[in-house]
């Protein structure tokens, strides 16, 4: 028997894993793929030997079913029992279509949000249809200042596709950093498919952002310590760098080694070491490095933080520097250190990732499966200095 929040869980269930395609049908229910409309949810009527072994709970669930009052329709039955007699049952609701369902879950306000704004921009750039419902939140949940920001930043850019201009310098109401970093990913799929057209090998790399939507890049700036003196004397004295990485490939800097960290302040901490260089806070931007020629024929070692994502940069590192060793990611330091470990927020997906090598794979792997704790991550600044650094010393 279902109970009327019986039946709000199981809506709840078909809402999340259906709601895109109700939204792309949305106006065309007949489309819909399982032509589910009106949507028949069965209460399960009980048998006469079954209601006999729960009377009481079938008296809750009559009860609750004739005092229920909210949308859709309720189709009762008569049931002749032989002990039990003639009785009327609850036995399907039908609803029909997907605003009695979000009613039903409290969900009316996001889905008529969703569906209005999907109609509005489908109606201006009928090439979204297929694109928007897996930005149903975007639709459901964006504060009407940044829908309008997004669809004046689509309209903008549909309007000039090589503009060649700055983010900044573009003439659209309300447009700033932060809100733009935040939505690179979002405007690049949507405006690929507004100016109908598709990102080839040789044009744009599919996750080039500026490539897709005709903008100029921010130039890429690398941060960088030069740990010799001789080193320093090639570029003026100076010890910290941050320039354009096209500025730093046409350094001739003959360089040993190149350590890789995450953390700023870690590499600050370094002192002095033969033939050395520090590279400090690419993040994923590790791409980068073999573009430096001076870096690709050192001996580049990489220290993340031990977490998925630092075996992630890791793996996408060695991609461009197949060379690339690790230094203190190994499941020892991980252990000698538990104390300190704190909750990696989200993990990387990957479940495995190919460039690692079979005692990093291992590490990665236990720590994704959580075998040593949740989400288990130590931060590479956490690790004893005194330790650290003995350790990178004896890389020289």
């Amino acid at each position: 028997m279902k109970f009327p929040d019986d039946v709000q869980k199981e809506l709840m269930r078909r809402f999340r894993n259906r709601h895109r395609k109700w939204l792309e049908a949305s106006g065309e229910l007949a489309q819909l793929e399982d032509s589910a409309w009106p949507l028949e949810v069965n209460l399960v009527v009980p048998s006469e030997n079954q209601a006999l072994r729960q009377v009481e709970d079938v008296r809750a669930w009559v009860a609750a079913w004739q005092s229920w009052s909210g949308v859709g329709s309720l189709s009762w039955s008569e049931r002749r029992w032989r002990k039990l007699g003639t009785q009327p049952v609850p036995e399907k609701l039908l609803l029909s279509d997907p605003g009695d369902v979000a009613q039903w879950i409290g969900e009316t306000e996001r889905w008529d949000r969703a569906q209005q704004r999907y109609r509005n921009l489908v109606g201006c750039w009928p090439q979204l249809s297929d694109k928007l419902p897996r930005h149903f939140s975007i639709l459901a949940d964006y504060s009407e200042r940044d829908y309008r920001r997004l669809t004046d930043m689509i309209a903008w850019l549909k309007e000039n596709p090589a503009s060649n201009l700055y983010p900044r310098q573009l003439p659209v109401s309300g447009l700033d950093s932060k809100w733009l970093e935040k939505r690179k990913g979002l405007l690049a799929d949507l405006v690929e498919a507004v100016q109908a057209r598709s990102i080839t090998e040789g044009d744009f790399s599919t996750s080039d952002f500026y490539g897709r939507c005709g903008l100029k890049a921010p130039p890429q700036r690398i941060r960088l310590r030069i740990l010799d003196e001789s080193l320093r004397r090639r570029v003026g004295g100076l010890n910290d760098i941050s320039a354009p990485w096209e500025q730093l490939a046409a350094l001739d800097l003959p360089v040993s080694k190149v350590f890789i960290v995450e953390n700023l302040q870690t590499g600050l901490a370094f002192d002095d070491l033969s033939g050395s260089v520090v590279i400090m806070q690419l993040g994923y931007g590790v791409d980068v490095l073999g573009r430096l020629p001076w870096v690709t024929r050192a001996h580049c070692v990489y220290w993340g933080d031990l977490d998925t994502h630092g075996f992630a940069i890791l793996n996408r590192a060695r991609s461009h520097l197949p060379g690339l060793t690790s230094l203190l990611m190994d499941e020892g330091t991980l252990h000698r250190h538990q104390e300190l470990w704190v909750e990696e927020k989200d993990q990387h997906t990957a479940e495995t990732l190919p460039l690692l090598t079979d005692l990093e794979q291992t590490v990665y792997q236990a720590i994704k499966r959580n075998a040593w704790g949740q989400n288990v991550r130590l931060e590479q600044e956490r690790i004893a200095w005194d330790i650290a650094w003995k350790r990178l010393q004896q890389t020289i």
